[in-house]
């Protein structure tokens, strides 16, 4: 076994391990090691062939690969040690990490870490979805690695569940590459994914959205054969008798995403209700010195941010190397029932930053106020003409507005009509 020592291990080459890569250096960190999976840098961005990515770093429009490239740029000809092919299998509370690579095993001691392994797609059993398993059921970015990156098209009749933004990505490439989308369904009375993505890849290309429905069965011993699309009432119960009969030769999955948080939680990390790591505001798990970003921590809406949020939690490891103190978490951060999570749990208020909070509403809203209230003294208000779950809202508060020895910071949504 190989054994390493370096100042910053990061985890994971896609948009926030980059960006965590490149904040981590910004700060001053000498010795840094970037470990990916693939064997090239950029994670899931590699298989987006769609444009969309670099407005908020470059204030260009870009595909996945070109962002990805203009990004690993930044590292290049740097000092940065970079791993590919190779496997974080764990880390510790102490800071180690045992990692397998096609050079063999290494065992690697780093004096801060940056966990920013993305995200995991729901699959079919985790949604228990009736019926049988034939092949032709694929989740979305499976879907899109194949005809992406390998160049197959996984069938020639598609239907989609749920209007996750992965799914209607491919609605529109599929269409592209001459296969037949019979539609998405979406369980919620509510489309799931970006306004600008069912415009652009559902109703550009004539493709109907059969919300508060799902699939209620799927038929096809070796190869999928069909489904039954039927409705669902409020409590997403399907309804008897609605059912409808669809041929088709592939079924996407689009119904989640979840943070990779597996290595993480088995550190003994506490876990948040975005399904992340809870963190403070430096983006520190309750780990001292191990810090989490982009995807892992929380699903985001643009590669864009979580890139933003690798640089922070970067600059913050680095800076927890110069002064290895950990943080009193004093103030906690709590939300009412209009808000599904807070980014992040907790808040020192003798930091120095400003606090950056990011959530989502729980439900589509209409004119809605956002309060921030510091030990019941509200501090900063935000209108909003309205909100969706599908769109992250980040908030930045000042410190100036964070008084010393607070207890607790509430963000609260409400409704204005």
């Amino acid at each position: 076994m190989m054994r390493k020592e370096v100042d910053v291990l990061i985890v994971g080459g896609g948009a926030a391990g980059l960006g965590a890569t490149i904040g981590a250096m910004e700060e001053g960190a000498q010795n840094v090691l970037l470990v990916d999976r693939k064997n090239r840098l950029g994670g899931i961005l590699t298989q987006c062939v769609h444009s969309g990515f670099g407005l908020k770093v470059f204030n260009q429009e870009l595909t996945g690969p070109e962002f990805a490239s203009r990004l690993a740029r930044k590292i290049k000809g740097t000092a940065v040690e970079i791993l590919l092919n190779a496997f974080v299998l764990s880390l510790s509370p102490n800071k180690e990490a045992l990692i397998s690579s096609r050079q063999g095993l290494y065992q690697v001691r780093a004096k801060a870490i940056v966990y920013a392994a993305g995200c995991l797609e729901r699959t079919p059993g985790m949604i228990r979805l009736p019926g049988t398993r034939p092949s032709g059921v694929l989740t979305a970015g499976l879907a899109q690695l194949y005809l992406n990156e390998y160049g197959y098209l996984p069938g020639k009749r598609a239907f989609i569940l749920g209007s996750g933004d992965i799914g209607l990505i491919m609605a529109r490439r599929l269409s592209l590459e001459g296969a037949k989308v019979l539609g998405v369904a979406e369980i919620m009375p509510y489309s799931n994914g970006l306004v600008r993505n069912k415009v652009q890849c559902l109703d550009d290309f004539s493709i109907p959205l059969y919300l508060s429905h799902t699939v209620s069965k799927v038929y096809g011993n070796s190869q999928l054969e069909g489904i039954d699309l039927s409705r669902v009432d409020e409590r997403g119960a399907i309804i008897e008798g609605s059912q409808t009969h669809i041929e088709c030769d592939l079924l996407l999955l689009s119904v989640g995403l979840l943070p990779n948080v597996g290595t993480l939680k088995n550190a003994g990390a506490k876990i948040g209700e975005s399904k992340g790591a809870a963190v403070d505001g430096s983006l520190m798990t309750s780990l001292p010195g191990i810090f989490t970003a982009g995807n892992s921590l929380h699903v985001h809406d643009l590669a864009d941010e979580a890139y933003l949020e690798g640089i922070e939690a970067g600059k913050a490891a680095a800076q927890y190397i110069s002064n290895p103190v950990d943080p009193v978490k004093e103030a906690t951060l709590t939300h009412d029932g209009n808000i599904s999570y807070l980014v992040p749990s907790s808040y020192d208020s003798y930091s120095t930053r400003d606090l950056l909070i990011k959530f989502r509403c729980r439900r589509p809203i209409g004119k809605c106020s956002i309060n921030i209230s510091c030990d019941g003294e509200v501090v900063k208000t935000i209108k909003k003409l309205s909100m969706l779950p599908s769109e992250m809202e980040i908030i930045r508060i000042p410190k100036k507005l964070l008084k010393n020895n607070l207890k607790t910071i509430e963000v609260t949504l409400e409704d204005n009509l």
